[in-house]
């Protein structure tokens, strides 16, 4: 059974596998990935526009005399305010509720059908929130984005997994999180000239949103199913064209096997989602649907990306400080996404985890000791000591840039068995948004109670993640996707979860010693 089940009738056939990169592959994946840049536009266009005098003299009139004001709070508590915090969480919320209709339709109707109703929904929420009136306006604007980007991250990681050749997998699948950084980036960009432009600058910022949702949505009218659902949709034929058409040859055979063989153990499964539960799957639910979306969110970044402008601010970056802050670290982001994309094939998800979780658990530290000596009390940072800041922040960024950001989503993609890869998809990102929406509703008022220890509790929190990477999560570069299931059959912990069916009465002993 391809991953996680246990026929090993396929588990000789990866290297009969064979594959050339043609024009038709690479158009169908850049089109697809473009899916990450709704995602990365949100991102980087929310916090830029919330900042905006003009948005907040409509949407939030106490937030602007309370900005006003000046009041005498510590430089942990100045941005402390639930309004804002929950205006932005609330896509995050809309995005985890409806990333179960999309592993419905992600599971019988296509992943390029997720893909379509992504873009529609991003595109309504761009042109409502532009045109917005009253709060009303913005919040539902919000849930349809929200709705779009449960879509998007549905589908988008599923299918350039499974398009991508085994030995190539790591780096299509990083498209999303190029794409993702790209999306930020420009959104950081766009806020900076639109902010100059009074008193509908902040309309423009939330309607150009539209344009990456159309692109998606033309671009999506085009783009081939993806071989594995089709053959999930009985659709063989046409299965069997797009994969050589994808591949480039017509020695697909060993492939093709694979995937029907999975689509036949798939279609006796009638409910996804409580198969995930079974014992079988225990690897995969634990690793990719709970722990790794999980903890994604839980190594600082967002803090980092708070920070920033705080930092740059007292360089004496002035009215500037948020533009400099969000190009270096969208920038460093885009850096990192390119470095994963073009050695994790090489060098594998596991070094990319531990060996950045070092550098992150380290700046950390830093920042905590650095801030628990120098900040806190409304002074401004020395110039050496800022400098110093700026240098460790490219540096974390860089790390998270390169695993946990673009990992975060390859790695669950790419191990759930063909039964369970909707299901699995949509858990992912719905455990994904959970954490995102708690951490930016909570790690504001966190922040002035915390004050620099909540640093040091992120570094702890990456202690445990990386010791879990070590210890639970087995080498998956450049294996086939449909034969992961057999890394877990010879791991030292989750193979007395997934012994094969002819050893099961030794397994069976096993389970009652």
């Amino acid at each position: 059974m391809a991953g996680g089940g246990f026929d090993d009738r396929r588990g000789a056939r990866a290297h009969l596998y064979e594959y050339k990169i043609t024009w038709y592959f690479i158009f169908s994946c850049i089109i697809a990935a473009t899916g990450g840049s709704l995602f990365g536009y949100d991102l980087g266009v929310s916090g830029g526009v919330t900042s905006m005098d003009d948005f907040l003299k409509i949407f939030f009139p106490k937030v602007y005399s309370r900005k006003q004001e000046h009041l005498k709070e510590t430089d942990y508590c100045k941005y402390d305010n639930q309004i804002l915090t929950l205006f932005t969480s609330s896509l995050y919320f809309a995005a985890l509720i409806s990333t179960f209709g999309a592993s419905h339709v992600t599971r019988n109707k296509g992943r390029k059908a997720s893909i379509l109703c992504g873009a529609v929904s991003f595109f309504l929420g761009a042109v409502l929130n532009a045109s917005a009136k009253n709060i009303a306006m913005l919040i539902i604007g919000r849930c349809l984005l929200g709705v779009g980007i449960g879509f998007s991250n549905q589908a988008v990681p599923l299918y350039l997994s499974e398009m991508a050749p085994a030995k190539i997998r790591g780096a299509v699948n990083q498209l999303f999180q190029l794409t993702t950084c790209l999306g930020v980036l420009i959104a950081n960009l766009v806020n900076y000239a639109t902010a100059q432009i009074h008193p509908w600058g902040w309309r423009l910022s939330l309607g150009l949103a539209a344009i990456p949702a159309v692109l998606m949505f033309v671009g999506g009218l085009f783009l081939p199913e993806t071989p594995n659902s089709l053959v999930e949709q009985g659709k063989l034929e046409k299965a069997r064209e797009i994969l050589e058409k994808v591949r480039g040859t017509s020695k697909v055979d060993a492939e093709f096997a694979d995937l029907i063989d999975a689509s036949n153990e798939a279609k006796a499964i009638e409910n996804p989602f409580g198969n995930l539960l079974e014992r079988k799957n225990r690897p995969q639910l634990v690793i990719g649907a709970l722990a790794i979306p999980a903890f994604q969110q839980l190594t600082g970044m967002n803090t980092i990306l708070f920070y920033a402008p705080v930092i740059f601010q007292s360089l004496g970056f002035g009215s500037g400080a948020s533009l400099y802050s969000s190009v270096i670290t969208g920038g460093a982001l885009v850096v990192g996404a390119l470095m994963s994309m073009s050695f994790v094939d090489k060098f594998g998800r596991r070094a990319f985890f531990l060996e950045a979780g070092v550098e992150m658990i380290c700046v950390m530290v830093a920042v905590a000791i650095t801030l628990a000596l120098k900040f806190g009390q409304g002074v401004v940072l020395p110039k050496g000591i800022g400098i110093f800041l700026v240098i460790i922040i490219c540096i974390f960024v860089l790390a998270y840039g390169r695993s946990w950001g673009p990992l975060g989503w390859l790695v669950p993609s790419e191990i759930f068995p063909l039964e369970t890869r909707s299901a699995g998809q949509s858990i992912v990102v719905c455990v994904n948004m959970i954490f995102t929406a708690l951490i930016a509703q909570c790690f504001l008022v966190s922040l002035c109670h915390l004050k620099y220890g909540i640093f040091l509790l992120f570094a702890g929190l990456i202690i445990i993640m990386s010791c879990f990477i070590l210890l639970l999560l087995p080498e998956t570069k450049q294996v086939p996707i449909e034969e992961i299931y057999l890394l877990w059959q010879s791991h030292w912990f989750w193979k007395r979860y997934c012994a094969p069916e002819e050893n099961g009465d030794e397994f069976k002993k096993e389970q009652q010693v």
